[in-house]
C-alpha cells in the first residue's frame, strides 16, 4: 500500500447481478478475518499498515497453533543445541537463562536508552516509513518504492531481544525499526539528494527465539559521532505507527577494526578523516558506556560482516534515552537542507558532511 498523497484509484465493488436489478450494489465489508476495518470506506489493501502487519502476525499466529505437532517434532529431530549465527557467544537463542514459566526475575541489565536523533524517520518528527505497508523487510538496503540501492560494505545484523521482566525469556512478537546512514553519511527520508529514498529503514517481528536479522551495509562515519545504528523495539506489530508506544530507543557502536578497514575503501570517502577525530569515549552517547551496545563482528571488508548482539528489555520500567538529547525524547524538529558541517548540535546525532570538519571548524 502507498500512502504518498495524493489522488487514490480503487476498484469498484461489483454489482450483484445474481439478484434483481433493484438490489443495491454489495457494500464494502466492515470486517475483515473477524477483525474489524479501521476504514470500512476502503478496499482491504487499502487499511494502513498496522492492520496489515496485524493481519500477518494473526496468520502467523494460526500457521503455528496449526502445525505445533509437526513443528515441533521436526525441530526435536533437527535440533544441534547451538546457535549457527556469528556472534561473540551472548545470543540469547537458549532463553538467556529463562526460568521456568517466566518468573519475572531477571540476571541481566537492560540496554541502555539512547536518543532517536533528528533523523527517525518514524513519525515523531515529519518524516514516516512505518506507514509503508511494505517496510516489513529483512533486506533494507534498497529503498521501498524504487531501485535505488545503497552502495558499501554488506553487514548482517541479528538481534536476540530477552523480555527481562518475564524471567530472561525470548520476546516474540515485537517490532523492531532499524535505520542507519549509508556509506557517504546520509539519512534517506532527510539528506538533500536522499531525502525521497527510504534505503536502510526497515521493521523485523522477533520470532519464537525473539530473533530478527537485517542485511544492511556498513555504515560511513559523519563528523561528530562515532559509526553506530539506530533501533526502536515496539511490544508489538500494530504499535509501530506511534513512536510513542516504543519500549526502547536505542544504537548500537561498531568496533573500531572493522570499520577502519572499511573506510579504506573509495564508497566511504570522508569517512576515515571523520573517525580519526572520535573515540568512544568522547562521542556524545556512547562516552558515558558502551559494552551492551558494541557489536562483535566477524567477516572482512572484502566478503562482509556479521554480527549477532543481545537486547535485553525490561517492560515494567518506563522507557528512557541516555546520552546527549535533554532527556532524550525521539526525533526532535526535522534538520533542513543538507546536514550541517561543524560542531554536532546538542542532540549528538546530526550529521556533518563526511570530511568536513567535526571541532572548532577545522579540517
Amino acid at each position: 500500500m502507498d500512502h504518498t498523497p495524493g489522488p487514490r484509484n480503487h476498484r469498484a465493488y461489483p454489482a450483484a447481478h445474481e439478484h434483481s436489478d433493484d438490489v443495491a450494489h454489495a457494500a464494502p465489508p466492515a470486517a475483515f478475518e473477524g477483525r474489524m476495518l479501521p476504514h470500512p470506506e476502503e478496499d482491504v489493501e487499502d487499511q494502513g499498515l498496522a492492520f496489515d502487519m496485524g493481519t500477518l502476525v494473526s496468520r502467523r499466529g494460526a500457521l503455528g497453533v496449526l502445525g505445533a505437532g509437526s513443528v515441533a517434532a521436526v525441530l526435536a529431530a533437527c535440533s544441534t543445541g547451538d546457535d549457527a549465527s556469528a556472534t561473540d557467544g551472548t545470543s540469547a537463542s537458549d532463553g538467556g537463562g529463562a526460568s521456568d514459566g517466566g518468573s519475572g526475575s531477571s540476571s541481566l541489565t537492560e540496554m541502555p536508552g539512547e536518543t532517536a536523533g533528528p533523523y527517525p524517520g518514524d513519525g515523531s518528527n515529519g518524516a514516516d516509513v512505518l506507514e509503508t505497508s511494505d517496510v516489513e523487510r529483512s533486506d533494507i538496503t534498497t529503498s521501498i518504492d524504487s531501485t535505488t540501492t545503497a552502495d558499501g560494505v554488506p553487514l548482517e545484523i541479528t538481534m536476540s531481544l530477552i523480555d527481562m521482566a518475564g524471567g530472561d525469556v525470548p520476546m516474540e512478537g515485537a517490532a523492531v525499526y532499524l535505520w542507519q546512514c549509508d556509506a557517504e553519511g546520509r539519512y534517506s527520508m532527510y539528506t538533500s539528494g536522499v531525502e525521497d529514498e527510504t534505503y536502510l529503514r526497515g521493521v523485523q517481528i522477533t520470532d519464537g527465539s525473539g530473533k530478527v536479522t537485517f542485511t544492511s551495509i556498513v555504515p560511513g562515519c559523519y563528523a561528530g559521532r562515532w559509526p553506530h545504528l539506530h533501533f526502536e523495539v515496539f511490544p508489538d506489530a500494530e504499535s509501530i505507527v506511534d513512536a510513542g508506544n516504543a519500549l526502547l530507543t536505542s544504537q548500537i557502536a561498531l568496533p573500531e577494526d572493522a570499520v577502519t578497514a572499511v573506510y579504506a575503501r573509495p564508497e566511504y570517502v570522508g569517512s576515515a578523516e571523520n573517525l580519526d577525530q572520535l573515540t568512544l569515549e568522547t562521542d556524545g552517547i556512547f562516552s558515558d558506556g558502551h559494552d551492551q551496545q558494541l557489536a562483535r563482528l566477524t567477516g572482512d571488508e572484502d566478503s562482509g560482516y556479521a554480527f549477532s548482539i543481545d537486547v535485553p528489555i525490561d517492560t515494567t520500567t518506563e522507557p528512557e534515552a541516555g546520552g546527549m538529547g535533554g532527556g532524550g525524547a525521539p526525533g526532535g524538529e526535522p534538520p533542513a537542507g543538507d546536514p550541517p558541517a561543524g560542531d554536532p548540535p546538542a542532540d549528538g546525532d546530526r550529521p556533518a558532511a563526511p570530511g568536513s570538519a567535526s571541532d572548532g571548524g577545522e579540517g
